[in-house]
């Protein structure tokens, strides 16, 4: 979709759209049920709802996965035609739409309309036993990827057609708390259009810019923009390949998931340690990160709360800017395809994505693509 330029005017402040967080995330999946499944097992999610031919629900099968303030939806296809099956033909299991809540679903998608946004589902309201939700939908800037503008009022199921599931499995949380950011990759030179569409249409603003100076190897490299909403609830990181010697990391998602997308979104934690404990028992795999990155970090990273040996054992990479530092690590990729993966943050009062890891996570994933053959 592209941005229809005659309408991208600025707005004053009064006609902002004002997002306040990330309601969910819904994935189209090859299958849901085994996906939920594993979610759960691994990450420690909930299963809360469930809709299906059960539930009304013809042509998809969906479950709503929950941990603290974590939504996940998995949704497959019951027929081999639709947009769901089409979606996971094209690019196998990935991210579909980043819900967002808003105070007011109406304003919302109609200033975005007005702005150059494409629509695709008009504001419907749907009412409940004991309130209602209003719920709107725009395509993002290309691709597959959407944005629904999600209005609550005491509705106390998920959505319409969704039931809530009997006899909640049993699930062990893994002390994961919120969503951080989500990243997304585009092609060669959409990066800058990108960044202009979230600006434009949904008021993000450009927080920081990376160039192929700053992420980059001996063999690849890439460069980003990150866009957030003025409360840092909503930060989506938007990365383009730079060209180099051999096929970048950003280059490698964008081959197998036929397009831009969500390449990893990030989960936040008050504990990153035990979250990796858990996650590693629990048969998740992360990222290599060799013994010589540890072995000059007190002098870079300063005094912190952990111990640098049980950060070494983990594997967890730490970076530190003027107003603190966090700890981050990356699964490998959680689907078939090398496309989506999963980061686990934890904030110590730094505000950046781990600018400093940089080079140590690019390197990490250069191994993992001479691994596949893909670098």
């Amino acid at each position: 979709m592209q941005i229809r330029e005659n309408k991208l005017v600025n707005f004053q402040e009064e006609n902002s759209i004002k997002l306040k967080k990330i309601d969910y995330v819904e994935f189209y999946v090859g299958n849901a049920q085994q996906a939920a499944y594993f979610y759960c097992k691994s990450f420690g999610f909930k299963a809360i709802a469930y809709a299906g031919l059960e539930t009304g629900v013809r042509d998809r099968k969906s479950f709503v996965l929950e941990q603290s303030d974590i939504r996940f939806v998995f949704t497959s296809p019951l027929t081999p035609d639709g947009p769901v099956a089409e979606y996971v033909r094209l690019h196998g299991d990935g991210v579909y739409n980043i819900a967002l809540l808003v105070d007011d679903a109406r304003t919302c998608f109609q200033t975005a309309i007005a702005r150059g946004a494409k629509p695709i589902q008009e504001p419907t309201v749907f009412k409940g036993e004991n309130g209602y939700i209003i719920k709107a939908a725009i395509a993002g800037y290309s691709g597959d990827l959407i944005h629904s503008f999600i209005e609550r009022h005491n509705y106390s199921e998920f959505a319409p057609q969704y039931h809530p599931i009997e006899n909640i499995p049993i699930a062990i949380p893994t002390g994961l708390v919120d969503i951080d950011h989500i990243v997304i990759n585009v092609e060669l030179g959409k990066m800058d259009l990108w960044a202009e569409f979230y600006h434009q249409v949904l008021d993000l603003q450009e927080s920081q810019q990376f160039t192929s100076d700053d992420i980059s190897t001996k063999y690849s490299s890439l460069m980003s923009k990150v866009l957030q909403n003025n409360t840092g609830q909503i930060r989506f990181p938007i990365n383009e390949p730079a060209p180099k010697y051999h096929k970048s990391q950003i280059q490698e998602y964008l081959d197998f998931h036929h397009g831009p997308g969500v390449q990893h979104i990030a989960l936040r934690t008050n504990d990153i340690v035990q979250v990796v404990r858990q996650l590693r028992s629990n048969g998740i795999e992360f990222l290599d990160t060799p013994e010589t990155y540890y072995q000059n970090l007190p002098n870079r990273i300063g005094e912190i709360d952990e111990d640098i040996n049980t950060l070494r054992d983990l594997k967890i990479l730490l970076d530190r800017d003027e107003t603190g530092y966090l700890l981050q690590i990356f699964t490998k990729p959680l689907v078939a395809r090398p496309t989506f993966f999963i980061e686990i943050i934890q904030r110590k009062g730094a505000e950046g994505l781990g600018n400093g890891n940089f080079q140590a996570l690019f390197e990490a994933i250069e191994r993992e693509q001479a691994n596949r053959g893909n670098l």
